[in-house]
């Protein structure tokens, strides 16, 4: 056996993609430079043959002794024959108890039993010998709109939280903001209110703005956290910086973070027993990952935001004594605790306020390579590569995210652990949840750093999708997964077959011929909207301003922008339903209400309405494939909150959902 033939094995074994196809079609096959430096991330030691070799025989020679799998996916109640080598003794162990949920006797096959929802393990003895075998026992589907909501079409307003403007926040919207919103917009009949991921960017973080690169997914943002009643009256934001169209971050960090220590203070002082036991209970429930995420908070403020820069002791929660331990990491856990509060009561006031679904959060598709979920979890991670893609029409030249990638062989070694906290921490307070870049539960791209091409590698993507379908069953949260891009044959109807919603964007849905596909024509069991953060709002649409800005940077030049204004043009008429020459006689504000009522009147039992394109904003939230020469992340919303309960497009957008029936307009006004 040659070695390459080895190799090729042995990457095989770990899931590695020998070849992929690009945005044109194109067979990109994966070299063996790629396969050695994917190898690596996952643990092997494979710079020679001989290693190679090894491993791939010591591979084979394990998995040939095991008497049962590693791992099975059942569904829960329900019967399962699993076969065995016996003959052997086995129990099952509920999930994170001693329980014996069933045990026996086996030769061939171990008929388990029905079993509850939950992730529990089989323990099994053979002649001395024990292993185990875990059972993720999960729902067959996730929650359907139906049984989450009980209705079967709804809409709802997607907005920036950063973004929120009022006067009463300081300089960039918060916990308190969102509140408001709901309240504003649930008697507008709109059922759900999504936003941007709101994961912990870090403390420690001062320079990073993008919600799609935190520090850790299962906390929260305490940017966000509205200082109200929290201390004695704490000093306003600058009266220019809350005039200004754009967020001054730093400005901003530096008085909320001092503002949230003095209110710490104050809480120390003064707190009520309520909050005190409401706050040991939080802690409590926590467990290790609170603890953990609290440590690196307060070890980052001394050593830096990058855990991998810190002292070799440090660079694992397991090293961290008691010399570095302060009283730092309460305070970061009286963040979280305050942060999960004011997150819960914006989610109590917009079902309050008439929306079924509440708020609808966002769910980034990994943490940053320096942050606290990486450190937590490092012992699951793959080295030496980032998260990324290859050249779709997202970004034609591809995208390195510098996110970290769990190793899927370690993360199923720890029974999924951090996923599973990460998902039940962002399913607690909302009614949807949106996966980003779905892709990522059933192959993941990763970029390696020492150069190489990138290359995909399979996922558990059975494993994930009942750990997925057991927190939202638990949470009551409905789930859309963003399956845009590249994606293989097969994979949406894999996913609608699992209960979870498609996400249809306006901008992407064409027919073979390149005329938009008919809202009627789409998906019924999807989320559909015109477009995202990362594509241009309609007025941006129909100006052309994503055009502007890619001629503007170089991407495409004077011919390219001509070509692409021509193209533009002919899209607004077959959006309009008009001829090209009609549209000096029309506007961005007829394209919207085209684009909204076609919409309404689709097959999606989901439609997402941007606030940006209510309020007739021209710039996107994001554009791919730049930091700062765009204004990413960083744009105001042209309105205060309480400028919205009477705007008139809002009312007449939520009227032309109501005639659809998406839901009922509750107000006059």
């Amino acid at each position: 056996m040659s070695a390459d033939v080895d190799l090729a094995d042995l990457a095989a074994f770990y899931g590695i993609f020998d070849h992929f196809r690009d945005l044109d079609g194109v067979m990109r096959p994966t070299n063996p430079e790629t396969q050695r430096a994917l190898l690596r991330a996952n643990g092997l030691a494979v710079a020679t043959a001989a290693e190679t070799r090894e491993v791939l025989t010591g591979l084979h020679a394990a998995e040939k002794a095991r008497p049962v799998p590693s791992e099975i996916n059942v569904v829960c109640d329900t019967e399962y024959r699993l076969a065995c080598k016996g003959p052997l003794d086995w129990h099952v162990l509920g999930e994170g108890s001693d329980e014996v949920l069933a045990e026996g006797r086996a030769d061939a096959q171990i008929d388990l039993p029905p079993l509850p929802m939950g992730v529990h393990e089989l323990k099994v003895t053979q002649a001395g010998n024990r292993s185990t075998c875990v059972v993720i026992a999960a729902p067959s589907r996730t929650p359907s709109l139906r049984e989450v909501a009980q209705v079967e079409r709804v809409w709802g307003v997607v907005a920036a939280l950063y973004g929120l403007r009022s006067p009463r926040n300081r300089g960039l919207g918060d916990f308190e903001d969102l509140g408001r919103l709901g309240e504003t917009l649930g008697p507008f009949g709109a059922n759900f209110l999504g936003i941007n991921p709101v994961h912990a960017l870090g403390w420690g973080a001062r320079d990073v703005i993008s919600p799609y690169s935190p520090t850790h997914r299962g906390f929260l943002n305490t940017l966000h956290l509205a200082l109200d009643g929290l201390a004695a009256n704490p000093e306003p934001a600058s009266p220019a910086r809350c005039e200004n169209d754009l967020i001054d971050y730093a400005a901003h960090g530096q008085e909320h973070r001092a503002a949230l220590r003095a209110a710490y203070a104050s809480f120390q002082t003064g707190a009520r027993v309520s909050d005190l036991e409401s706050l040991q209970n939080f802690t409590r429930d926590g467990g290790d990952a609170l603890l953990n995420f609290a440590r690196f908070e307060s070890l980052s403020t001394r050593f830096g935001q990058d855990w991998r820069c810190w002292p070799e002791g440090l660079q694992s929660p397991e090293g961290v004594g008691v010399a570095e331990m302060s009283d730092g990491i309460d305070f970061h856990i009286w963040l979280q605790w305050l942060a999960d509060r004011q997150l819960q009561d914006a989610h109590r006031r917009a079902q309050d306020s008439g929306m079924a679904l509440g708020l609808y959060l966002d769910l980034a598709v990994g943490a940053r390579l320096d942050g606290a979920e990486a450190w937590a979890a490092a012992g699951t991670l793959a080295r030496g590569v980032s998260l990324g893609a290859p050249p779709d029409h997202l970004s034609p030249a591809g995208q390195n995210w510098q996110l970290a990638a769990y190793a899927p062989r370690k993360l199923a070694a720890a029974g999924y652990a951090p996923v599973r906290q990460v998902l039940r921490q962002a399913m607690r307070h909302c009614g949807v949840l949106r996966i980003d870049h779905a892709l990522g539960l059933n192959r993941s791209y990763w970029i390696p750093d020492d150069g190489s091409p990138g290359g995909y590698i399979r996922q558990p993507f059975q494993s994930l999708m009942g750990i997925i379908a057991i927190e939202a069953h638990r949470a009551g949260t409905l789930v859309v997964g963003e399956d845009l891009g590249l994606v293989p044959e097969g994979f949406r109807d894999t996913m609608a077959a699992q209960g979870y919603y498609g996400y249809s964007v306006l901008q992407y849905e064409k027919a073979a011929d390149g005329d938009f596909r008919d809202a009627r024509d789409m998906r019924a069991q999807s989320m559909a909207c015109f477009g995202t953060h990362d594509t241009p709002t309609i007025a941006g649409f129909w100006s052309g301003q994503d055009i502007g800005w890619w001629h503007k940077l170089g991407w495409i030049d004077d011919t390219g922008r001509r070509d692409a204004r021509k193209r533009r043009a002919r899209e607004k008429a077959d959006l309009l339903g008009k001829p090209e020459t009609a549209l000096k006689d029309h506007d961005a504000a007829d394209l919207r209400e085209a684009v909204h009522r076609n919409l309404a009147e689709g097959a999606a039992a989901l439609v997402a309405v941007q606030l940006d394109d209510l309020l007739g904003v021209q710039e996107a939230q994001n554009l791919p494939g730049t930091v700062d020469e765009h204004p990413n992340w960083r744009r105001k919303s042209p309105l205060d909150i309480a400028d919205l309960a009477g705007h008139e497009t809002i009312r007449k957008t939520a009227q032309m959902m109501a005639d659809t029936g998406r839901g009922e307009l509750k107000t006059e006004i």
